[in-house]
């Protein structure tokens, strides 16, 4: 049953669209109501945005977990396969039934929680990119909207791309072996300092507009004298965008060593970035605190390339799924303890400082 396909979209089209509508709409409530008016997101907010976006992920666990227990008992093609297998009594079909809505339900999860952990990367960006451009508090949660709509969109079309990909073998192990690579560059090569104005597409986009010397207001765009010009948020939304595709090319596969059901990468990926631009404001403020998270998603990515190219043969096509979200949470956890335990030393004044 390795390559069944529990939730194929020709049977779940109307999921997406529901699903579809659902994040449209939280989308619309979240700008068009809680931040109609452009203002500084407080910790207190930004806390209370990312309870509400993370406890509606677990509700809809929970949802989806109830809901694949009632469907595969009666679902024909993984009847077919049982079948096949020698199982055909009611009750082995109910326990192998309940097995697959667990791993569908853990699978979700462990995505959720990774992406989540490898988008810490994007909120070191948005702290850089945001203080490069000198973009004041109260217009960052309106470029991280249409920041994070962007995304969605890419995400949808990386994640077709990779589910008609993953059919192939050899597909899987190149995605396992970037990601190895890509752990292995994040724990031992040094970083670079990010720098904007030398990105390729910022410099397309200022050739074809000009750009206002200085921000107007919550504008995007600017007509003066009939010409229309391009403000600093929209050079600062793009360049977030640029970021997040690249930063796709990382989390997409990963979870996909997670699960192979478009489905669940798809709502995991939706989840965690919905969430995205409450955990910027939350920890925007301290996340040069949490300085040994960058080793742990750096031994994660490693983690789930090897789940790619060794471990899931290794364990007779799936590494246990519970076992995943235990490694790892707990390098999460400890990544966190570390940080907090052995706090960064404080860089030294520059000499003649006041």
């Amino acid at each position: 049953m390795q390559n069944l396909l529990l939730f194929p979209f020709a049977d779940y089209w109307w999921f997406y669209g529901l699903f579809t509508l659902f994040v449209l709409g939280m989308l619309a409530l979240d700008l068009g109501v809680f931040h109609r008016d452009a203002h500084e997101v407080s910790v207190k907010e930004a806390a209370g945005w990312s309870v509400a976006w993370i406890s509606l992920a677990l509700l809809f666990a929970f949802g989806f977990w109830h809901y694949v227990q009632w469907k595969l008992p009666q679902y024909p093609p993984l009847l077919e396969a049982l079948a096949a297998q020698g199982i055909t009594e009611t009750a082995a079909i109910a326990a192998e039934s309940a097995r697959l809505a667990n791993q569908s339900a853990l699978e979700f999860l462990t995505g959720f929680v990774v992406e989540k952990s490898l988008s810490v990367d994007n909120i070191f960006v948005f702290v850089v990119v945001f203080s490069y451009f000198a973009i004041p508090a109260k217009y960052q949660h309106r470029i991280l909207f249409f920041g994070i709509l962007g995304a969605l969109v890419f995400r949808v079309i990386f994640i077709s791309i990779g589910a008609a990909l993953m059919k192939y073998e050899w597909v899987i192990w190149i995605f396992g072996i970037f990601l190895i690579l890509t752990g292995i560059k994040i724990l031992f090569a040094p970083e670079k300092p990010i720098e904007p104005e030398k990105n390729p597409i910022i410099r397309l986009l200022k050739k074809f507009l000009p750009v206002t010397p200085t921000i107007e207001g919550d504008k995007f765009f600017l007509r003066k004298s009939g010409v229309l010009y391009a403000t600093p948020l929209l050079v600062c939304l793009v360049f977030i965008e640029v970021t997040d595709i690249v930063f796709a090319v990382d989390s997409v596969p990963a979870i996909f060593a997670i699960t192979k059901e478009p489905l669940i990468v798809f709502t995991s990926n939706v989840f965690a970035i919905l969430g995205l631009r409450a955990l910027f404001f939350l920890l925007a403020g301290v996340m040069h605190k949490f300085w040994a998270l960058k080793y742990a998603l750096g031994v994660i990515l490693v983690f789930v390339g090897l789940k790619m190219v060794w471990l899931n043969h290794a364990f007779g096509g799936k590494f246990p799924i519970s076992w995943s979200l235990g490694i790892i949470g707990t390098l999460l956890a400890l990544s966190v303890t570390v940080s907090l335990l052995m706090p960064p030393k404080a860089k030294p004044e520059a000499a003649g400082a006041a």
